[in-house]
């Protein structure tokens, strides 16, 4: 016996996946494939032949020739791997005895801190206490070992980032639907007093008949909860932060979720997010100071009442915004109305690898689909929020170097209405139109006048 065959038939039988039947059967096969004998048959085509038999799962063989036999999170076998979150892996499972297919959400080894423990059970508790068709539903988790783990719904189909991604910018009316359903969702969180805190189009996900369905809730926390060790801290994804959780996070409500979803609206319609480019520090800072190219200037499509809604959950003062979830929902339904298909037919099941990210900044998130959590990163870390602060304030002697609260009583002006600025980069179309005739016509007139002079002194000296 060759030691290939005792490797892959060692690591079958260890895995508790395979019987020495079933490897016995697939060794046959795969020598009468190849017109030898078993004895002459490699691992990776008795693997091959495991999958064809519907035993393995191309994951599992790809595992198993590895030498990786520990397959298993208690009562759940792992079948292949989703994803990669901020918080872990997430992985395909299905439970041995009732069948279900469900997927694994696996906080890993080398981020078991108690404090990463704490916010693990905390996002568990969370998940657990929402119910609704338009979030993705907690049904069981556990230890196995020293590994955590999170049992979700399996949602199949793609996320709206990747969707977007790889079909381009969405329909006014798709856009619509996907939205209005995680708000929906959203609603029935907040509801609850819980504040999701990264909302964003990968924390979408849209299944191939149009459903979709809100999901990771790793950094979400209750209102007033002091025991939160999250609580008043920078955490999300950097192109959909709300002003006020960059700059008085330990203030946020509710309605900052609706920032964000405006934004991912934004991104649905568009295919960019709203300030592409730039580091952390820098969408930072435009979220705070400056707004989004006009939606129109990316998707002709959108209607004027459209761009209010955007502009409406986008508003920088958060008293001026859409103040509830399911006002946003409300105000969608006209578009989201049709019953058209939402997807065609072209959208197969999630991938198993994540695609390669597009170069160009302007069409895609400078986020690959993680949690920033706490925003540790350097852009956004102590000595950062310093700068930016220092850019808000006017770098006042008397700020707060620790946070984005300024001791300086003299507040910031607040910026103009969201809306308003939108109608502005309107008109600035048909401003930029004029100056570009008038231009044309002033050129053309020195053109010919200058052409006018140069004939009459040619003409003169032709004279003499």
């Amino acid at each position: 016996m060759n030691s290939a065959r005792h490797n892959i038939r060692a690591s079958a039988i260890a895995s508790g996946l395979v019987t020495e039947d079933q490897i016995r059967l697939a060794a046959d096969a795969a020598s009468r494939s190849k017109g030898g004998v078993a004895t002459d048959v490699s691992d990776k085509r008795i693997a091959s032949h495991l999958v064809r038999m519907g035993v393995l799962t191309n994951y599992q063989a790809d595992q198993l020739l590895a030498g990786r036999t520990k397959l298993n999170l208690g009562p759940y076998i792992i079948t292949d791997w989703i994803g990669q979150g901020g918080m872990g892996q997430v992985f395909k499972a299905v439970h041995k005895m009732l069948g279900r297919e469900s997927a694994a959400k696996v906080l890993p080894l080398h981020k078991t801190t108690p404090e990463a423990v704490e916010s693990f059970r905390r996002e568990i508790r969370a998940q657990a206490k929402l119910d609704h068709p338009n979030l993705v539903r907690a049904f069981d988790a556990g230890e196995d070992g020293n590994v955590h783990y999170l049992i979700v719904e399996y949602v199949p189909g793609t996320d709206l980032r990747r969707l977007v991604r790889t079909k381009g910018k969405l329909t006014v009316q798709q856009a619509s639907n996907i939205v209005k359903q995680a708000a929906e969702g959203l609603a029935h969180a907040h509801e609850r007093n819980l504040i999701h805190r990264d909302i964003k189009p990968g924390n979408i996900l849209v299944t191939p008949d149009g459903t979709a369905k809100l999901s990771d809730l790793g950094l979400a926390f209750y209102l007033n909860d002091s025991n939160d060790p999250r609580a008043g801290k920078i955490v999300g994804t950097a192109d959909y932060l709300s002003p006020e959780q960059i700059r008085t996070p330990t203030q946020i409500t509710s309605n900052s979720d609706i920032y964000s979803l405006g934004c991912t609206l934004y991104y649905a319609v568009t295919g960019k997010v709203p300030f592409p480019g730039g580091n952390s520090h820098s969408k930072a800072r435009r979220h705070l100071e400056e707004t989004p190219w006009h939606p129109r200037r990316f998707n002709d499509e959108v209607s004027d009442d459209f761009v209010d809604l955007i502009g409406d959950m986008m508003e920088k003062n958060p008293s001026e915004r859409i103040q509830k979830a399911s006002e946003v929902a409300e105000r969608l339904s006209p578009w989201a109305a049709d019953n058209s298909p939402l997807l065609d037919a072209e959208l197969d099941d999630r991938p198993r690898w994540t695609p390669a990210p597009v170069a160009s900044i302007d069409s895609q998130d400078t986020d690959p689909n993680l949690d920033v959590a706490n925003m540790a990163i350097s852009e956004i870390s102590e000595t950062s929020q310093s700068g930016l602060q220092h850019t808000i304030t006017g770098g006042d002697s008397a700020t707060d170097t620790g946070s984005f609260i300024s001791r300086n009583p003299k507040k910031p002006p607040v910026p103009t209405s969201t809306v308003e600025q939108y109608a502005s980069a309107g008109r600035l179309a048909k401003d930029d139109l004029s100056f570009g005739l008038y231009s044309l016509l002033f050129a053309s007139g020195g053109a010919l006048l200058i052409g006018g002079m140069v004939g009459f002194i040619a003409g003169y000296f032709a004279a003499m």
